[in-house]
């Protein structure tokens, strides 16, 4: 490269770092603070009832169970990590209760008193990174479960070097869950104006990793200050460094196209040369996309402009829609009598124009579905926003709308249900719990027959499957070697997929990309 050219643009466009021990060596007094907290505690405890004090450890108690969490979550965590239960108490109990709420109040006191003492260290060669990404244009947030990351910031003079701030005040401002769940993070990159799958976490804690873990984030550094290397690789962490001078903007870049798939819109020479002297086939899912997520299934209706976009798609290249839905349902959205439609995941399959049945599959368990329906319709009465759709051959048992403490007692309630019904199982799909057939048949069978019954099944065919659901998965393994798999997400997944799209707008640019590939193919 000459000494004038501009470097190659970065797959990914954030870095969200977490404040204590990423950023600033506040970790250190966070974890003398704990221990200042529950040794004088236990102590007393150890007193009173007679028993052996055991002090807490300022390195693997820390690291465990506090590191990381909100201070009251982080109180509780270590006291059950000893057998130790005590009310939790409000957010204004004083340091003289004994409760979850008044040891963290009086953590957090403990911890203002030694950082107004000692003053905030950073790490330099975090900030020279900092530096280095934001010259290239990369986006940069900070998150932390303490109220006082501003105030460290500020003390420490970097605020200004980050261009959004999630912390505890911002959590419990918005109702934030702490780690191990993805809130935080999920946050920042949604005020830095990135998807998860675009970003990349950095952290110190197994609770943090876990988090970018969970939030489906492209890449998750785990930054190793406390000897716990084994621990953050196997809760999430994709690589683990002793410090950020170890790795550079160049380095990231690498590791983050090595772990995400890459864009099908970024490979568009590569597609096009596997078409070439090739016939393509196309198998497009619909929910997710065709069309975006929402909240009820009747609700995902398809855009004038995509169906345009899958018309010309159609005029070129033969085209199925291979969805979880009724075979009637999803014909009834999708409107293209041109198309082929395998329904209710491939157990019904209509040929084009005249929308003859070509394939029904698993009319033997019809019975079983439909009372296996009614049996959960009535376990689930009265769990606001959970409500199960009948497809005939399946069954979708949605709970998108409900709250998340009782979509545990939804799983129950089916699992319960299908112990009476051995001929059926569930399968997980996107706040949805799909009930089929108990036979071996799905998305990959369905997309594998169509090629056989449509003589496309010859090694100068390319099928091409687009989908968004862990259904999907078992066309893109169908697929795998043979043909060319197209995940849409805007989280990073293990995916049988070869590429992938981050959302419906996405998938429409493709289709037209492929298109126009194959037209111009034809000239």
């Amino acid at each position: 490269m000459s000494k004038n050219a501009e470097p190659a643009p970065l797959r990914f466009r954030a870095v969200i770092f977490d404040m204590d021990g990423v950023v600033t060596n506040t970790a250190k007094l966070h974890a003398v603070a704990w221990k200042e907290l529950f040794d004088s505690y236990l102590r007393k405890r150890a007193q009173r009832d007679k028993e052996p004090f055991v002090a807490f450890d300022a390195r693997t108690d820390y690291l465990s169970y506090v590191d990381g969490k909100p201070r009251y979550d982080g109180v509780r965590s270590f006291l059950e990590s000893r057998g130790i239960e005590l009310p939790y108490g409000t957010p204004s109990d004083g340091a003289d209760a004994e409760t979850v709420c008044a040891f963290g109040n009086t953590k957090d006191e403990l911890f203002e008193r030694l950082l107004h003492e000692k003053g905030p260290e950073v790490f330099e060669s975090t900030i020279a990174l900092i530096k280095a990404l934001k010259e290239r244009g990369v986006a940069v947030a900070i998150v932390s479960s303490s109220k006082h990351c501003q105030d460290v910031l500020r003390m420490a003079g970097i605020e200004a070097l980050f261009e959004a701030r999630v912390d505890g005040v911002t959590s419990e401002t918005l109702g934030l869950k702490g780690k191990p769940e993805p809130d935080i993070f999920s946050k920042a990159a949604e005020l830095l104006g990135t998807a998860n799958r675009d970003s990349v976490v950095v952290e110190d804690a197994i609770s943090g990793v876990q988090a970018g873990r969970n939030g489906g984030f492209g890449l998750v550094i785990g930054v190793d200050r406390g000897h716990n290397r084994v621990a953050l690789e196997a809760n999430g962490a994709d690589i683990v460094l002793r410090d950020l001078a170890e790795i550079g903007v160049s380095d990231i870049d690498a590791y983050f196209r090595a772990r995400a798939l890459p864009s099908a819109l970024d490979r568009r020479e590569e597609i096009a040369a596997r078409l070439c002297g090739q016939r393509a086939v196309v198998f497009l899912d619909y929910d997710g996309t065709l069309t975006p997520i929402v909240a009820r299934p009747e609700l995902a209706v398809m855009s004038d402009d995509m169906r345009a976009t899958v018309r010309g798609l159609a005029a070129v290249c033969p085209t199925a829609i291979v969805s979880g839905r009724a075979l009637s349902n999803v014909m009834a959205l999708v409107q293209l009598d041109e198309l082929y439609y395998a329904g209710n995941h491939g157990f019904e399959i209509a040929s084009p124009d005249d929308s003859t049945i070509l394939y029904e599959k698993g009319k033997e368990f019809l019975a079983a579905v439909k009372n296996a329906c009614q049996r959960i319709e009535q376990g689930i009465t009265g769990i606001d926003g959970a409500f199960v759709e009948n497809k005939t051959y399946s069954l979708s048992v949605h709970y998108r709308l409900a709250a998340a403490a009782r979509v545990a007692e939804i799983e129950r309630v089916v699992d319960e249900v299908l112990k009476d019904f051995p001929n059926l199982q569930k399968r997980d799909g996107k706040k949805v719990f799909e009930v089929r057939p108990k036979m071996d048949w799905d998305k990959g069978k369905a997309v594998l027959w169509l090629l056989q019954v449509l003589h496309l099944d010859g090694p100068e065919v390319l099928p091409i499957y687009v989908g968004d659901d862990s259904t999907d998965e078992d066309a893109f393994r169908a697929l795998k070697g043979r043909g060319l798999g197209v995940l849409v997400s805007d989280t990073v997944r293990e995916s049988a997929a070869d590429y992938s799209l981050r959302d419906t707008g996405q998938t429409k640019q493709f289709l037209e990309m492929l298109t126009t590939i194959l037209q111009e193919a034809r000239s």
